[in-house]
C-alpha cells in the first residue's frame, strides 16, 4: 500500500510554493514534485509538459517562475523580471493586485463553481450589467445595443460560439440556409480551437499545417495596409505583409474594393464577416485606419452579412483612443464610431486572473437564433425552434465573473475625473512612443509603431525564441518576440521607471540583433 506524507510549515525564506500546511495530506508523487529542485524541476517539464507552440522533441527553453507581484515575475533562483507582456496581454493590473485577490477570496466563501444549466447566480449577473453598460454608453441612439451575453472559457470557444451565432441567425430569418460561409480578413488571428482556426489566415497565418484540413466555409479578404500615423521616426518601410507598396490611399481603395467585389458576387450565401479592429494582433501586430472598418461596417449591412468583432485581445482599453474623442470607449470597434452586429471579449477581461470569454450581440440576432429550425430541411419535429446550442462545463464561472467585475470596476474608477483606464493608457501611450522612437535609427529595424497600449520593433530578421528568454533575463524584462517581431503589452499599472526598463531592453535586443 503506498505511503502517504505530511509536509511541515516551511520556514518562512523558503520559497512561496513550498509554503504547506503541517496538515496537509499528500500522494507521495506531489511530495516528490514539490522536494525537487529547480534543475529537476525543469528536466521533468522538459521531458512531460508541452507549453505554448513548442515541441517536446526540441522544446523551446522555459524560465522556472516562483511568483509574482505589481509588474515583477520572480525566478525560482531569486531573480527578478518586469514583465513587458502582462501574461499574453491579460494582467493588466499586475499580479498580486488587493481588490482582484479580495473578490476571488469573497467569492470562495459562497461557491467556486456552479453549472450555469438551469442556475443564475450575481456575479454572472453582474457583470453582465457591467459590461452592457460598457458596450452601450455613449453609443448614437439609432444604433442597436449589445445587451444578451453569452459567456465562454475562453477567447477561443468565444469566436466559436460567434460563428455558431451568426449561422443559426440566418437560418433563422426566413429559414435562409445558403448563408452558411464566414469571410475573413488575411493576416487575422482567432485562436487555436478548430472553428477559430479556420478563420485564421491560411498561407500566412499560425495554422498554415492545418490548411488543407480545414473545414472549407471560408472565404479570405485582402487586408488593409497599416495606417502611418502609429509609425515612428523616418522609416516607412512597412511591416510584415505590409500591402501598402504603391501608396497607403491605394492599398486602402484595393482592400476596400477587394471587400466590396466579394460581397456583390455572393452575398447570398455569406453569413458573417469576422475580423480584429484596428489592431492585427498575432497575425503581426498590425494597426490599420478605423476608415476601413468604418466602410466594412457599411458594407456588411448593405448586403445583410453580419460583423463580428473579436476584440479578445484589442478590448478594455488596450488599443488606445482617439485624442479628438469626446468620450473615449474601451473597445476598439466603438471607439473607431463601429457597432459590431456579434463582439468577442476574453483576455483582460478577468484582469489576466482567471480564463473567461464573453459574446455580446443585439436582441435581434438573439431572436433570429432562437428563430432558427431544429434541422436545415425544416423537417417536422417536437422541437418548436433550435436554442444556441452551445454549453461549456464552466460557463459564467462564479469566481471568472465576481474577479472580472472587480476587474472592470477598477478601470471605470475615477482617476483626475478621468476613468482609470483612459489614464493607464493615455500614459503608456506616451512613454512608449518617446521611448522607442529612437529604434528607428538602429540598422536592422524595418518599422517601428505605437498604438494604446501597444509598442513594437519589427526586426529585418526573426529572433531566435532559444535564446532571448535568457537574454531577457539577464536584462531583468520579460518579453516574448514572435518571428520579426519584439513588442510589449505592459500592465497598466506599470510605473514610468518600469516602462523604461522595458523599452530599453527592447532598444538593446535590437541593436544585438541587428
Amino acid at each position: 500500500m503506498a505511503s502517504v506524507a505530511r509536509v511541515m510549515s516551511c520556514d518562512a525564506k523558503r520559497h512561496p510554493w513550498q509554503r504547506y500546511l503541517s496538515t496537509l495530506f499528500l500522494h507521495p508523487s506531489i511530495t516528490e514534485a514539490r522536494h525537487r529542485s529547480t534543475e529537476e524541476h525543469l528536466q521533468f517539464d522538459r521531458h512531460h509538459l508541452w507549453h505554448p507552440y513548442t515541441s517536446l522533441i526540441a522544446p523551446t527553453p522555459v524560465l522556472p517562475i516562483s511568483h509574482a507581484r505589481g509588474c515583477t515575475l520572480y525566478l525560482e533562483d531569486g531573480s527578478e523580471m518586469i514583465d513587458g507582456m502582462s501574461s499574453w496581454w491579460a494582467a493588466i493590473w499586475g499580479y498580486h493586485q488587493p481588490e482582484l485577490n479580495r473578490a476571488i477570496q469573497n467569492q470562495l466563501q459562497d461557491m467556486s463553481h456552479i453549472m450555469f444549466g438551469g442556475f443564475t447566480h450575481r456575479p454572472a449577473a453582474e457583470l453582465a450589467a457591467i459590461l452592457i453598460l460598457q458596450l452601450n454608453a455613449d453609443s448614437p441612439d439609432h444604433w442597436e445595443k449589445l445587451d444578451q451575453i453569452f459567456w465562454t472559457d475562453s477567447g477561443s470557444v468565444a469566436v466559436e460560439v460567434a460563428l455558431k451565432i451568426a449561422l443559426q441567425y440566418h437560418r433563422g430569418m426566413q429559414y435562409n440556409n445558403r448563408k452558411t460561409k464566414i469571410v475573413s480578413v488575411r493576416g487575422g488571428y482567432h485562436g487555436d480551437t478548430l472553428g477559430a482556426m479556420s478563420v485564421c489566415d491560411p498561407v500566412n497565418g499560425m495554422h498554415t499545417a492545418f490548411a488543407g484540413a480545414m473545414p472549407q466555409h471560408v472565404v479570405f479578404v485582402a487586408r488593409p495596409p497599416c495606417d502611418d500615423s502609429f509609425r515612428l521616426g523616418p522609416l516607412q518601410q512597412g511591416c510584415q505583409g505590409c500591402t501598402c507598396q504603391d501608396g497607403t490611399e491605394n492599398a486602402l481603395q484595393l482592400a476596400i474594393d477587394d471587400l466590396q467585389q466579394l460581397l456583390e458576387r455572393e452575398h447570398e450565401t455569406l453569413a458573417a464577416l469576422i475580423l480584429e479592429p484596428i489592431v492585427q494582433g498575432a497575425g503581426g501586430m498590425r494597426f490599420y485606419s478605423r476608415r476601413y472598418l468604418q466602410r466594412v461596417r457599411e458594407l456588411c449591412t448593405e448586403y445583410d452579412v453580419l460583423l463580428i468583432c473579436d476584440e479578445i485581445a484589442t478590448g478594455f482599453g488596450r488599443s488606445g483612443f482617439s485624442k479628438a474623442s469626446e468620450t473615449p470607449r474601451l473597445f476598439a470597434s466603438l471607439e473607431a464610431g463601429v457597432q459590431p452586429d456579434i463582439i468577442c471579449l476574453g483576455k483582460a477581461i478577468t484582469g489576466g486572473y482567471m480564463t473567461l470569454g464573453a459574446v455580446a450581440t443585439t436582441e435581434r440576432i438573439s431572436r433570429g437564433v432562437s428563430s432558427s429550425p431544429p434541422s436545415p430541411n425544416h423537417e417536422s419535429s417536437s422541437v418548436v425552434s433550435l436554442p444556441l446550442m452551445h454549453g461549456p462545463t464552466f460557463m459564467g464561472n462564479p469566481l471568472a465573473c465576481a474577479v472580472a467585475v472587480a476587474s472592470t470596476n477598477l478601470m471605470m474608477e475615477p482617476v483626475d475625473g478621468k476613468p482609470a483606464w483612459q489614464v493607464h493608457v493615455s500614459r503608456i501611450e506616451q512613454e512608449l512612443r518617446s521611448n522607442l522612437e529612437p529604434a528607428s535609427q538602429i540598422p536592422g529595424v524595418g518599422d517601428v509603431r505605437v498604438r494604446g497600449a501597444i509598442g513594437v520593433i519589427e526586426l529585418k530578421r526573426p529572433l531566435d525564441n532559444n535564446i532571448i528568454p535568457f537574454r531577457c533575463r539577464e536584462l531583468g524584462v520579460w518579453l516574448r518576440p514572435f518571428g520579426k517581431l519584439l513588442y510589449t503589452m505592459p500592465p497598466y499599472i506599470a510605473s514610468n521607471d518600469e516602462l523604461n526598463k522595458i523599452t530599453n531592453a527592447m532598444m538593446q535586443i535590437a541593436e544585438e540583433n541587428s
